[in-house]
């Protein structure tokens, strides 16, 4: 049977150029596949999965939240690619696992796992929950060497951790950044470990 897969990785990582090299490998073997993103992402235009390599593909099929996956579209697929999937429903999520089992079919989703105050999306969540295998794409923090772990948001320049969980943006709006660059530009704002109450 076909697998769901959640590549994940923190903002600047490559995921959508990943994606695009796997589009364009499948279909240089003559493979047929599909390309998929929610509809609100449309910083790059909303009819194109962009990189900002500047690498770009046409969307086959635009996601909302109360989208219906209509099976007869993804027949003889043998791929299925999704950008910015921390963006989907658990519903739509929901709905590409049960492609993998009645199309068999596998379907690939790269996003980011937590917004920028180091919590799940609602559509990470699902996914960290129902798929298959489990990716890391991996950046360099942008202040230091250490592996990014979180998104900082960047109002002109300075880490902010206050607003709506989603605001669309590029490089002038994130950065990666490790746990330590992060608490020590945004200190207190992950809440430190508790003791177990009785030990």
């Amino acid at each position: 049977m076909a697998k769901l897969y959640f590549r994940y990785g923190t903002m600047d990582s490559a995921k959508t150029m990943n994606l695009l090299a796997v589009a364009h490998n499948y279909r240089q073997q003559g493979k047929r596949v599909a390309l998929l993103k929610p509809k609100l992402d449309d910083r790059f235009g909303g009819s194109v999965i962009a990189s900002r390599s500047g690498l770009n593909k046409p969307v086959d099929l635009l996601l909302e939240d109360d989208s219906e996956l209509d099976p007869p579209f993804f027949a003889e697929l043998d791929c299925v690619l999704v950008d910015e999937a921390q963006f989907l429903s658990p519903r739509v999520i929901e709905q590409l696992r049960v492609l993998t089992r009645t199309q068999n079919v596998p379907v690939i989703c790269y996003g980011l796992r937590t917004d920028f105050r180091t919590q799940l999306f609602p559509g990470s969540k699902r996914l960290l929950e129902l798929a298959d295998s489990i990716e890391e794409v991996k950046v360099t923090c942008q202040y230091c060497n250490r592996k990014a772990v979180f998104n900082m948001r960047l109002v002109d320049g300075e880490p902010v951790g206050e607003g709506a969980q989603v605001q669309l943006g590029a490089n002038e709006s994130y950065a990666p950044a490790c746990y330590h660059c992060y608490e020590e530009r945004l200190p207190g704002l992950i809440a430190p470990t508790r003791e177990p109450e009785g030990l």
